[in-house]
């Protein structure tokens, strides 16, 4: 039996205009890339990391901080990827 990992790490958003639609569809993309179940905090409100609607209602600004955990078999390699979008700032200049 394969052990399932819970790993967390907290990230500020750097990009001007902070999670909206576009870069919440990309954290999605990535998330749902994976078996492992992801939940997105800010502020104590957790959220389905892979639900573009709950992502947006997170309202996450710029230099907000948001804490991203992943849950299962392939949770550090989730991490690993949502980690370089995020400080990649979601791929915007």
């Amino acid at each position: 039996m394969i052990e399932e990992q819970e790993k967390t790490k907290e990230f500020v958003i750097r990009n001007k205009l902070g999670l909206h639609l576009r870069p919440a569809g990309l954290l999605v993309k990535t998330a749902n890339k994976y078996n492992s179940d992801i939940t997105v905090e800010k502020d104590g409100v957790q959220v389905d990391g892979k639900s573009i609607i709950a992502i947006t209602t997170l309202n996450a600004t710029k230099n907000s901080t948001i804490t991203i955990k992943a849950c299962g078999q392939d949770a550090d390699q989730a991490l690993e990827e949502l980690e370089r979008l995020i400080t990649g700032n979601f791929e915007e200049k």
